[in-house]
């Protein structure tokens, strides 16, 4: 996969892309329409000083967002200092990544079909688990090659993810399966419709971005030889 010092982050940032990036002094400071933290946050260039942050969080409340600061593993000294300011960390995330060839599987053509724009039913399956159309937006605002891939059980359409590539990384986001689909293997089967796509368009690697806790997820990916490749967390200001 691409360097996870220099790459990795850029390439996340183009597969799951935010309305808006403003460079406010040493900040990038993302524009988020609603699309969630990533698109929301902000991230530090180099030259940032503790006495920088308030400029920051002016820029946030001034895009009517809580401030919100992403932090990546070499960044302990930001962590330190915003955790001083009453900072409390939220959400941290893995990024998992396989080569798309340990993936790639022999499926009935209607077990996971790629297609774009979203059908209806895609998006009533993501609406049910929490990604709406702000979401939504965010797909549309990638750039191709990308896709929305619809899983079926039993002839019914019970999953859908978003999948995009950048250079030669696929990352899948926003996997849902319908609950009454769940333990049956439908996320093994999209992920395998995920790399066979993938693989068609010449992708070397397969990424997913999961938060932490998430043990069913952790599951899935680890079940599926993912290994860990980077990982972030965020500092959220509350009140």
């Amino acid at each position: 996969m691409t360097d996870p010092d220099t790459g990795l982050f850029d390439t996340i940032e183009a597969t799951w892309p935010a309305a808006a990036c403003h460079r406010i002094g040493p900040w990038t400071v993302r524009e988020g329409h609603g699309g969630g933290k990533r698109v929301s946050s902000v991230t530090a260039n180099p030259g940032w000083r503790p006495e920088d942050i308030p400029q920051a969080e002016v820029a946030c409340r001034a895009l009517g967002q809580t401030p919100l600061f992403r932090i990546r593993p070499e960044e302990a000294l930001l962590d330190t200092v915003l955790a001083g300011l009453g900072y409390d960390v939220i959400d941290p995330v893995d990024v998992l990544c396989c080569p798309v060839e340990s993936l790639t599987a022999d499926l009935h053509r209607l077990d996971a079909i790629p297609c774009w724009p979203p059908l209806a039913v895609q998006a009533e399956i993501w609406a049910a688990g929490g990604i709406g159309a702000e979401r939504l937006a965010v797909m549309a605002r990638a750039n191709p090659p990308k896709t929305a891939l619809l899983g079926r059980h039993d002839d019914h359409p019970v999953a859908t993810a978003f999948v995009s590539i950048q250079g030669q990384t696929a990352i899948l986001h926003a996997l849902e399966v319908s609950p009454e689909a769940r333990r049956k293997g439908i996320g093994r089967t999209m992920m395998h419709g995920a790399a066979n796509w993938a693989a068609r368009h010449d992708a070397r690697d397969l990424a997913v971005l999961v938060v932490s806790d998430n043990k069913a997820a952790q599951t899935l990916y680890s079940g599926l030889k993912m290994r860990p490749v980077g990982h972030y967390h965020y500092r959220i200001r509350r009140g």
